[in-house]
């Protein structure tokens, strides 16, 4: 059955919370692994779900289904060196908590009930908060509280939207699953000015947990606060999983003829969070907090491109991918430089170049991919993106994208320059083990090669997803 991707970390994370730390690092991969085992039998076998009425598979939930899972395994083999070099206490709350968020992101990528998606991305709140709480101090404890309470009225307006969609169904008479898919085949007859408050309630409820400004502000200090693991899972995944719920309600838009009300308000909000991220970033002195305002930049780009919609939607399909792959491998660089250094101020490292050189290949390299170096795949979406808006008349929206894009480059490479060649006499306190470095290795290996070589399965799959927003590109 579908239902079984989840219900196994769900299980042996539960199990993790009892079981002593030493058993738990080793469950956390093997979790990993038959996750990734599981997700590839579903994108071959298409497993029919037990209870089809809430869960599906759906193209856009394969994509994340699939980068979720690689993403994790290679994550969980970085923990294992991450948690003995680290100080991190009471590593069996960390390791239940990795693998019940694994579950949870999981069921968002299956869930097509309206109200099921929902309970799984609140769900995902729950359960990634501890994370965040990891290193038990004042900073994590504010970082925590400002998670939960922001994203839970952000959810809480998504749930209201939700309600509001299902009010379109009972004014316009509609007899018909409250899923996304059957909702997408009977758009037309759902009452447009209830569909139109819905799918604003929703953008603003899960837009807040997936970090578009001005509702991002819980972003920056919950990753940068968090471990650098468990930073890779929320900027990596989590933020794919809130714009899942935004981008399954476009397509009921776009279905039902509205999608001149929902593009620009997805390319308003797009810009403002680029725009944001372009302020802030300039006077960062903390590189993972740099990090994670260049998430809301991506989830800016990535809004703004599905505003456009034709072939802009499939730019930003191709930036979220690329994106998760590149941000999880500069978090987990940010966490050996973290573990060497000591520190998160940009002021307090520097020669990363020569004093942790294989951590330098993949930050530099992290850094000239999500700073849309061609051949990345980062470049590939931008560049779609600003055609796409070019093609649809929107030649200021392009020239604000472009500047602000400038803009973000110049703060961000300004920054690595010094972790990388400034001088520095602090002591590095670890040593470069191969679990601490190949993880990203493979992460950028493998955004470069779907830059030059997409297989056909992934290339079908993308186009599934977006040709009802991206119409024939």
């Amino acid at each position: 059955m579908l239902e079984i991707v989840f219900l196994i970390p769900f299980v042996t994370g539960a199990a993790a919370f009892f079981l002593p730390a030493a058993i738990g690092r080793y469950l956390l991969v093997l979790t990993g692994a038959a996750h990734l085992l599981f997700s590839v039998f579903v994108w071959s076998g298409n497993p029919a779900p037990l209870l089809p009425e809430y869960f599906a598979v759906t193209p856009e939930g394969l994509l994340s289904l699939l980068v979720i899972s690689l993403l994790f395994f290679l994550i969980s083999i970085y923990t294992i060196g991450y948690l003995k070099a680290s100080d991190i206490q009471r590593e069996t709350v960390f390791i239940g908590s990795m693998l019940l968020f694994l579950s949870t992101m999981t069921m968002v990528t299956l869930s097509d009930h309206i109200m099921v998606m929902w309970i799984a991305i609140e769900a995902t709140t729950l359960a990634s908060a501890p994370l965040i709480y990891t290193h038990r101090s004042a900073a994590s404890l504010e970082a925590t509280w400002k998670y939960v309470l922001i994203c839970s009225v952000g959810i809480a307006m998504a749930l209201l939207g939700s309600v509001l969609i299902t009010v379109a169904m009972d004014v316009g008479k509609v007899d018909a699953p409250v899923s996304f898919s059957g909702l997408t085949e009977v758009a037309r007859r759902l009452d447009p000015s209830w569909l139109k408050a819905g799918f604003v309630f929703i953008l603003v409820g899960y837009g807040t947990k997936m970090g578009l400004a001005p509702m991002h502000t819980w972003l920056p200090d919950a990753h940068s606060e968090a471990p650098s693991p468990a930073s890779a899972l929320l900027s990596g995944v989590l933020l794919n999983c809130a714009y899942l719920g935004i981008f399954k309600t476009s397509k009921i838009m776009h279905a039902a003829g509205l999608s001149g009300f929902s593009g620009p308000i997805l390319t308003i909000f797009g810009l403002i969070s680029i725009m944001a991220a372009a302020t802030f970033i300039l006077k960062q002195t903390e590189y993972k907090r740099m990090l994670a305002y260049s998430s809301i930049e991506n989830m800016g780009i990535i809004a703004f491109g599905t505003g456009i919609g034709g072939l802009g939607a499939y730019g930003a399909m191709i930036c979220l991918i690329h994106h998760s792959l590149i941000k999880s491998s500069l978090f987990l660089t940010s966490g050996n430089i973290l573990l060497g250094f000591g520190s998160r101020l940009i002021a307090q490292t520097g020669n990363l170049a020569q004093r942790m050189p294989r951590t330098f290949v993949a930050f530099f390299g992290g850094f000239a991919g999500i700073s849309g170096f061609p051949p990345f795949g980062i470049f590939i979406g931008e560049l779609m993106i600003i055609i796409a808006a070019f093609r649809t008349g929107n030649p200021v929206y392009a020239g604000l994208f472009i500047f602000s894009l400038c803009v973000i480059f110049a703060g961000f490479a300004n920054n690595v320059m010094k972790i990388s060649f400034d001088t520095s006499d602090a002591a590095i306190r670890i040593e470069e083990s191969a679990n601490l470095v190949w993880p990203q290795y493979a992460l950028l290996a493998t955004s470069l090669v779907l830059c030059f070589w997409m297989p056909d399965p992934l290339y079908q799959t993308i186009v599934h997803a977006v040709t009802p927003i991206g119409g024939g590109f």
